[in-house]
């Protein structure tokens, strides 16, 4: 990585598809730092405020799946371009909203921006090597990530001198309409400045793209299990949303089968992608095998880790201002102090998964740490000084993201050829988590009391999932160590890592 500060090869299409992550979350998050004035102007109420943040997050869990498959088919160039000009319709339609109907509608459809982040993990992953894989997808991750600061703190400041252009103090809709607008601009540039694998490397592709792909029989129904936690999640906003009056009995019933219709959809994408397998038609040697168990437990730390960033970055911002009596625009920029941690922490925890030699116990000591952190923000109050908040703000947040780029250099390394679908599943995970904790935030009281319960709740889960990871989560074999593969050609990406288990300890001698 020491041409990391170049513009050329590798580094170059590095930064250009951070940079195209970093504008998704710009939009994805252009809500939560606006949030006062566009509840002063439409007439909102508390909870319809929180809905319109929960909504933000919700279609992210199915389409993070869905944009996998895609992914792994049409590769991350034109999947990325299109996802950035697609941005621009939510963000339009949310900048002309005059109800919270409308709000909802377009968070909605916003909420599949969320999924770019995906995209960008099979790009790095197909011009790095795995010696260096953690580093460049921590450097990709938290650069990228830092949208969500560069929104909180910069919009506000935007929509304040765009005010002489309408009758309010802050022209919150122009302000919107341009980030959007950006950001379809970009789609378009990167779409003509990169391409999908170094010169004379063949992208591969999944022989079914319709669901996962597992190599044993006992994980196609772990698999299925675990898929019940992304519709689960969906089927709680749907609750939420009948709570407030957003769906009648009728649209709850409708809205209930539709997830059910989209549970059996991917039941039957994972049969059709696996049915030799599962016939017994199939078998895998051993050195072509991964663990799905170790994607659900990567799959729970991204709920916890990323999970809880995307929660507490939606309400950070109004924590701060109301906490503290701040203006909207310093609140957002002190908020934004959480979320400038990705700048040095989720490289610097890939960096670490590279550097230790054990992948598995570097995230165990990062996890712990973010759950310590959350149970210290659960402590800051009114009475504490601002300063002190922010820096234990930040010290959660380093600790939280730096577990998510630990999170990730783990993520491609465990069967490249789905790698796509991989990301996308740890991600929708992710989501996930966002949805849970907003929901329980939604169901909170306001004030000191409710955000002490929210940021427990939040550091307890870190630390079980940390837990977890420690007894179960195997770490992959140093490169030196691995069975020797079969030769590939030149320019080919070698093939997946296996795991230190018994079983292939035992079929290889």
């Amino acid at each position: 990585m020491a041409g990391i500060l170049s513009f050329s090869g590798r580094y170059r299409i590095l930064h250009l598809t951070w940079f195209a992550f970093f504008l998704t979350f710009v939009v994805w998050f252009n809500f939560a730092p606006l949030a006062t004035a566009v509840k002063q102007e439409l007439n909102l109420t508390e909870d319809q405020v929180r809905i319109i943040s929960l909504c933000n997050v919700a279609l992210t869990v199915p389409a993070r799946v869905m944009i996998g498959m895609l992914l792994d088919k049409l590769g991350p160039k034109l999947t990325f371009s299109g996802m950035l000009v697609y941005s621009a319709i939510p963000c339009i339609t949310f900048a002309l909203a005059q109800n919270f109907n409308q709000l909802v509608i377009s968070r909605l459809a916003m909420s599949i921006v969320g999924c770019g982040f995906v995209i960008g993990i099979r790009m790095v992953a197909e011009w790095f090597d795995e010696h260096e894989i953690g580093l460049a997808e921590g450097i990709y991750g938290g650069w990228g990530n830092f949208g969500s600061a560069a929104s909180a703190f910069a919009i506000p400041s935007i929509a304040t001198a765009l005010a002489f252009l309408s009758a309010a103090q802050v022209n919150w809709r122009l302000a919107i309409t341009l980030t959007g607008i950006i950001s379809a601009i970009y789609g378009v540039i990167y779409f003509f400045s990169v391409s999908d694998t170094p010169p004379g490397k063949e992208y591969k592709r999944p022989e079914r793209g319709s669901g996962l792909e597992v190599t044993k029989q006992r994980d196609f129904w772990f698999l299925l299990l675990m898929n019940l936690g992304l519709v689960g999640a969906l089927a709680l906003l749907t609750w939420r949303l009948f709570r407030v009056d957003f769906l009648s009995p009728t649209g709850l019933i409708i809205t209930s089968l539709a997830i059910a219709a989209l549970y059996l959809f991917q039941v039957y994408g994972c049969w059709n992608t696996n049915q030799d397998l599962m016939k017994g038609l199939k078998e895998y040697p051993a050195r072509d095998r991964y663990q799905f168990k170790q994607v659900a437990l990567l799959e729970l730390t991204y709920f916890t880790t990323f999970g809880s960033e995307l929660a507490v970055v939606s309400m950070l911002p109004t924590f701060y201002e109301r906490t503290f009596g701040l203006s909207a625009a310093f609140a957002g920029a002190v908020a934004s102090s959480y979320a400038f941690m990705n700048l040095v922490a989720r490289p610097g925890g890939g960096f670490l998964s590279d550097a230790t030699g054990s992948r598995k116990w570097t995230l165990v000591a990062l996890g712990a740490l973010t759950g310590v952190g959350y149970l210290s923000m659960s402590l800051v109050g009114s009475s504490w000084l601002l300063v002190v908040s922010i820096a234990i703000t930040m010290a959660a947040g380093l600790f939280c993201m730096a577990a998510e780029g630990g999170t990730y250099a783990i993520v491609p390394l465990i069967k490249p050829r789905v790698s796509g679908q991989i990301a996308g599943n740890v991600g929708a995970y992710g989501t996930v988590g966002a949805v849970t904790y907003l929901t329980v935030y939604s169901l909170l009281p306001q004030g000191g009391v409710g955000n002490s319960i929210f940021f427990s709740m939040i550091g307890t889960i870190s630390l079980i999932v940390t837990f977890l990871n420690a007894f179960f989560l195997k770490d992959l074999k140093k490169p030196e160590e691995q069975e020797e593969w079969e030769p590939a050609s030149e320019g080919t990406a070698s093939a997946p890592p296996v795991y230190e288990t018994e079983e292939t300890d035992q079929r290889s001698r």
